[in-house]
């Protein structure tokens, strides 16, 4: 139960940090900022993202979005959330 609070949690932070303005959701610009500035830049890559974790299809990501693609890909999150340690420019 611990290990699904700590997950959801740390899926909050990366969140934020994704969602630029505030608004509680992450707009396909801003999933495209968060990547280049991750460093994957490629709008392929951005639209392929969108597309996985935009579940409702409204063009926004949501935090439960998120913490669903989270659990589906840990591995992907996990290398997420090391490059964001590593870029601490990064807002």
């Amino acid at each position: 139960m611990a290990d699904d609070a700590d997950a959801k949690a740390g899926c909050e932070r990366i969140f934020k940090r994704f969602d630029y303005n505030g608004d509680g959701k992450i707009s396909l610009n801003e999933l495209a900022d968060a990547l280049k500035a991750l460093g994957s830049s490629s709008e392929e890559e951005v639209h392929q993202r969108m597309k996985e974790i935009d579940m409702d299809h409204d063009g926004f990501i949501s935090l439960e979005e998120l913490f669903a693609f989270q659990r589906a890909n840990p591995d992907f999150m996990k290398e997420i959330a090391v490059q964001l340690l590593r870029n601490k420019g990064f807002t």
